[in-house]
């Protein structure tokens, strides 16, 4: 389906690469990611995964290659011009303050998306204007009952879950997640696993994930990268069984049995 569809990826690539001193860490990549799709980037440390999402945000320039998002050339735009027109990633909003209240950083981040900025000197009357849109994203991600809970006191997988309400409220079209279960353990993954499930209703996901099972679970698409260059790209079970896969990145023990 994906593949006969007529319409315009939300986020494409063309030729995209980025060399430092004559080293392509970004070869000459080229990323269709579907409109309300998770597409999924696999492959090991060094692979360019980083790198690629660097230059999809912003903060890297390409060497070469162009990027659009919803057919708008964005190429070399700076990152907080990416972000204003719908593009968050998890690095960026993930420095929680350890005695604000999960409640209040919702708050913030709605504010700043009203262009004021996260400005903490605002008064708890300006700020109450966001409260219910923040208890209701706090609710979606699960947090509900920890909104008066300072984030210093969360533990690990709810800080998580609260990045990715800070994430929303900036109402993305386009939410790019770095590792959202790393050094997560089981019963956390499963919880974060859930969580993206629901999130991504209405929205487009593209995540970096070394665990196989997130990726099995989640993605409609996946790109496995290879020292900066596409490998191959398809469906999670197409990639699966791709003996240069398992070869090359994940071996016999991370095969799903």
């Amino acid at each position: 389906m994906w593949e006969g569809t007529k319409v315009e990826p939300i986020l494409r690539a063309r030729g995209l690469g980025k060399r430092f001193r004559g080293f392509a860490a970004v070869g000459r990549v080229d990323l269709d990611v579907a409109h309300g799709s998770v597409h999924a980037l696999v492959g090991p440390n060094g692979a360019g995964k980083t790198t690629l999402f660097n230059l999809l945000t912003g903060f890297l320039r390409p060497s070469a290659g162009r990027i659009t998002l919803d057919g708008r050339d964005v190429t070399g735009l700076a990152p907080e011009r990416v972000a204003r027109l719908g593009v968050a990633r998890s690095f960026q909003i993930t420095t929680l303050f350890p005695k604000v209240t999960a409640r209040e950083h919702v708050e913030l981040a709605l504010q700043a998306r009203t262009g004021q900025g996260w400005r903490f000197w605002r008064s708890e009357r300006q700020l109450g204007r966001f409260r219910d849109r923040a208890l209701h994203l706090l609710d979606e991600v699960g947090l509900a009952a920890a909104a008066e809970t300072p984030a210093a006191e969360l533990a690990y997988g709810r800080k998580r879950a609260l990045e990715l309400a800070v994430a929303l409220a900036l109402e993305p079209r386009v939410l790019l997640l770095d590792e959202p279960t790393a050094g997560m353990g089981a019963e956390d993954v499963d919880r974060t696993i859930d969580l993206i499930a629901r999130i991504r209703a209405g929205r487009t996901v593209v995540l970096v994930e070394h665990n196989m099972t997130v990726v099995r679970s989640l993605a409609d698409r996946v790109t496995v990268l290879q020292h900066g260059d596409v490998l191959v790209e398809g469906g999670y079970a197409e990639v699966r069984a791709d003996p240069r896969v398992i070869t090359a990145y994940l071996g016999e023990s991370h095969v799903d049995r």
